[in-house]
């Protein structure tokens, strides 16, 4: 099969076309003619390379999957083969206390495609069954790998982790890239008004057609005065700040959430090395959540919003399977509003 590979950790010029044996299906596994594979900012930092991350070459990058099952492993059900699926990215092992709770995300053996195994970037993957959703019919395969990982990031940071609310105020940094997009819908799904931060004003018009009831433009410097202008927002704040820019942003989301207020993480995109000073935190009892993807069973109910056009997928751009280093360039710009995806075939 073709596939695009790294032997090493760089800039994009490390990814190369190469031929690997097709996978072999194990036990209860699926193989899935991948069809599209989106990109995530957790390829970048996996190409770059990151701290501790052991890898075995040739890697390949791809977490977002979508395709059509060709082939079952023994136990697998047969009723798969020739069926659309996308590929939830979370392996974890099934039979743990925190799988068995259904946080299978938090399973002390859990990888995510793409990152410490071998992803989507090819055109044969051999996924666990407990993986497959079943594609909404009428979606088309680049928009349906537009989904998994920053849908669910998003649905465990919003729905499972801070509980948003009717009427709650919510303020989304980068409302332009997979995150924002995904977190921007499921907040206004969920009856919440939108505070929408991104660096461009042809971005901020894509985040008002999505339903934002308020813009600001993150690369002026009294970006965080501006909301605090809002007339909804004021002295008293915001309900929830979705974080996932870091140490330029980190302080002034603390200090725009409300008495009782909660700041919800899941990356860190300009840096890890964020002050955080704990008088915000203890005297004004902010809530600060981590998060990281999201359960099993969280992306099956995305997959039925979608289906019922209750949520969609945005992509910003397509790329072929041999344009991975230019989609990746794309990515870096950070001019895209929405996803990139590779598509593979047929």
């Amino acid at each position: 099969m073709r596939a695009i590979t790294l032997h090493r950790h760089g800039d994009a010029s490390v990814l190369h076309v190469e031929a690997l044996p097709d996978p072999t299906v194990g036990p209860r596994e699926v193989l899935v003619r991948v069809e599209a594979c989106a990109l995530n900012r957790l390829d970048l930092w996996v190409r770059a390379g990151l701290p501790n991350l052991r890898l075995a070459y040739p890697h390949v990058l791809g977490s977002d999957i979508a395709g059509r099952v060709v082939d079952v492993g023994p136990g697998a059900a047969p009723a798969w083969l020739g069926r659309e699926v996308v590929v939830n990215p979370g392996l974890s092992c099934g039979a743990c206390e925190s799988c068995l709770a259904g946080w299978d995300n938090l399973c002390a053996r859990y990888r995510i495609l793409g990152e410490s195994v071998s992803g989507g970037y090819c055109e044969l993957l051999a996924v666990p069954e407990a993986n497959l959703v079943a594609k909404p019919p009428g979606l088309e395969m680049f928009e349906a790998a537009a989904i998994p990982l920053t849908f669910l990031t998003a649905w465990q940071m919003l729905v499972t982790r801070a509980r948003v609310a009717p009427g709650d105020t919510v303020l989304i940094h980068a409302v332009g890239s997979g995150v924002g997009v995904a977190a921007l819908q499921i907040a206004k799904l969920h009856g919440a008004r939108v505070v929408a931060l991104a660096s461009t004003e042809e971005k901020l018009e894509h985040a008002r057609a999505l339903g934002a009831d308020a813009t600001v433009c993150s690369a002026m410097p009294d970006w965080a005065k501006q909301v605090r202008a809002l007339p909804w927002v004021g002295k008293r704040g915001v309900d929830l700040v979705v974080e996932h820019t870091g140490r330029d942003t980190w302080t002034s989301s603390l200090e725009l959430a409300r008495r009782g207020g909660c700041v919800v993480t899941c990356g860190a995109s300009s840096g890890w090395d964020a002050s955080t000073d704990l008088r915000q935190v203890f005297f004004r009892q902010l809530q600060i959540l981590g998060s990281t993807m999201g359960s099993k069973a969280s992306l099956h109910r995305i997959m039925a919003l979608v289906a019922e056009g209750r949520l969609r997928p945005i992509v910003d751009r397509r790329f072929a399977l041999d344009e991975a280093s230019a989609a990746h360039l794309h990515l870096e710009s950070r001019t895209q509003f929405g996803k990139i995806v590779l598509e593979i075939g047929p």
